[in-house]
């Protein structure tokens, strides 16, 4: 069985964020998103081996610092719950590889949204835009759908504000 503990980056430069648009596997819960680049620790790996290798396989590229930015509780009735570790990195060298997984492309910060993402990649997109300090997302899926999201132990489709 898969770990189902990850790590996902939002690489930035130039007020971009790298972006994977998930195009290439057929069985993908993230098929024809787009998404940063992570994915499952392997035995034995920290949270940061997980991210730097993730990282280099996907892109080619060597991250020299990152931020750890939150921890994001992933369920759904079409898999086992994720328990993902959220990065940022804008401190890297290297040239950008052809990914396995998809389509990797520099996407301007504010245009992020209007792509097919997930819903709740929406809600901490914007925690990342407002530099929210370190935070606990908890976001729950029936059929693709978002239909409860927990910030920071509070219930954020109760509460108008994040």
């Amino acid at each position: 069985m898969r770990s189902n503990l990850t790590t996902l980056c939002y690489i930035e430069k130039d007020e971009k964020y790298l972006m994977l648009h998930r195009t290439k596997k057929e069985k993908d819960i993230n098929k024809d998103k787009w998404i940063g680049v992570g994915g499952h620790f392997e035995e034995n790996e920290s949270p940061e081996e997980c991210l730097l290798r993730e990282v280099y396989e996907e892109t080619g590229l060597t991250l020299h610092s990152w931020k750890f930015r939150g921890i994001i509780t992933f369920m759904s009735n079409q898999c086992q719950t994720e328990y993902m570790c959220l990065y940022t990195s804008d401190d890297f060298s290297g040239n950008l590889c052809d990914c396995e997984e998809g389509t990797l492309e520099w996407i301007s910060k504010n245009e992020i949204a209007s792509l097919p993402i997930w819903t709740g990649d929406k809600i901490f997109f914007k925690l990342l835009l407002n530099e929210h300090p370190f935070f606990s997302l908890k976001l729950r899926y029936e059929d693709n759908l978002l239909v409860e999201a927990v910030l920071d132990g509070t219930d954020l489709f109760s509460h108008t504000e994040i």
